[in-house]
């Protein structure tokens, strides 16, 4: 099962958005989460067979200000919305992750008048309070959340600002959880430091890789395929400690078609399919959605968008990236030696990169990806060209 979801191609979508609930004004209390099972078909034929959600728990407005991590949000549903949302997806061999907010809440969470949370603002945010991780009742808060929406069908956990959370804590929770569910995935967010050593230090299975994502979009931007090259010779060392979360696209940053465009998209993305790691697929990028974060309260809401009640109803001009995601994702899938691969750059100019991944076992691709004329890029095994696509 670890090795299943290890290899798994992760959908990850922010459901408050996805289901259009109301983020800030006055909450209403709807079924919403039932919503996303509409999708799961569709993530299917994307070739995802992992669905990553972002918070689902009670919170205050965007879901990262938890007040009850027991609870469903009711802007969602409840624990029936839940627990048919999760057969529904083992019915289709799609595995499940929540994003366990563990580092804060709300400032108006229980936890703060009981006294294990609070003293500190998280990062200057006045109305998130942070835990007090050296405290054993907190150990034995987020054991008990943790081992308890396992047991209700997730195999995976997103720690959320893992990087925040001293690393002995990790160790106690995750060893007490992994006692009874030795299989579960866990999946730290880490923006910046040492992330294999924050990896190993903390016993989490993989971390967010963003170096490698900010290169892929800088390089392809800025048309400077060296700093991809040195991101990748980073990346390389990284892959051989832990495994790496790769990524394009997620809840936190600007859309990557608004960054260079759905033609750089997909080079973005075959150079990614190429690659150590475990995938992940923010939700709309697959149709070349555009968003850029803005300024205030409202920031996020451009990249969290509302889905369409189906796929049916999602506009045919993001049909050909949703092809092209298909058949780049149907690589990777078929070659699942890449999630443990070696990587090397074999040549590179400002305008070019060539890339090639090996497995133990002696299996190779060459991925080519080029900026002029026009963007384009070509993965091949030996003399079998296994995609092309561009000039």
């Amino acid at each position: 099962m670890k090795q299943q979801l290890v290899d798994a191609i992760w959908w990850h979508v922010y459901p408050l958005g996805a289901t259009g609930a109301p983020i800030r004004d006055a909450k209403d209390a709807a079924h919403r989460l039932p919503r996303l099972e509409a999708w799961l078909d569709y993530l299917i034929e994307l070739g995802c067979n992992g669905i990553l959600l972002g918070p689902i728990f009670e919170s205050v407005a965007h879901g990262y200000d938890t007040l009850d991590h027991f609870r469903i949000d009711a802007r969602l549903g409840d624990d029936a919305d839940f627990d048919h949302f999760v057969a529904a997806c083992h019915e289709r061999g799609i595995q499940v992750m929540l994003d366990g907010v563990f580092n804060h809440v709300a400032r108006t969470h229980p936890w703060v008048a009981e006294g294990l949370a609070g003293g500190t603002d998280w990062e200057g945010h006045e109305e998130l309070a942070t835990l007090h991780h050296d405290d054993p009742r907190v150990q034995d808060a987020v054991t008990d959340i943790m081992l308890h929406w396992l047991r209700r069908g997730i195999q995976g956990w997103r720690l959320d600002v893992a990087y925040s959370v001293p690393a002995e804590f990790w160790r106690t929770v995750l060893g007490r959880v992994r006692e009874e569910f030795p299989d579960v995935c866990i999946l730290g967010e880490v923006i910046h430091g040492d992330y294999a050593e924050i990896a190993e230090a903390g016993t989490l299975d993989s971390v967010t890789q963003y170096e490698l994502w900010k290169a892929l979009w800088s390089s392809i931007s800025d048309t400077n395929f060296w700093e991809l090259d040195h991101a990748l010779g980073r990346h390389r060392d990284i892959a051989k400690r832990t495994l790496p979360n790769i990524f394009i696209g997620n809840h936190d940053v600007d859309r990557i078609a608004s960054k260079v465009g759905q033609d750089g998209e997909i080079v973005a993305l075959a150079l990614l399919m190429s690659l150590p790691g475990m995938p992940s697929i923010y939700y709309g990028d697959e149709q070349g959605f555009e968003g850029v974060r803005g300024e205030g309260f409202a920031a996020d809401d451009a990249i969290r968008p509302p889905l369409p009640a189906s796929p049916v109803e999602l506009s045919e001009l993001g049909q050909w990236v949703f092809e092209e995601h298909k058949k780049l994702i149907g690589v990777r899938r078929r070659n699942q030696w890449l999630t443990h691969a070696d990587v090397e750059v074999l040549d590179k100019e400002n305008a070019t990169i060539s890339v090639r991944s090996r497995g133990e076992n002696g299996e190779e691709i060459q991925t080519d990806a080029w900026l002029e004329p026009a963007p384009g890029v070509r993965i091949r095994a030996g003399a079998e060209v296994l995609y092309e696509w561009g000039s």
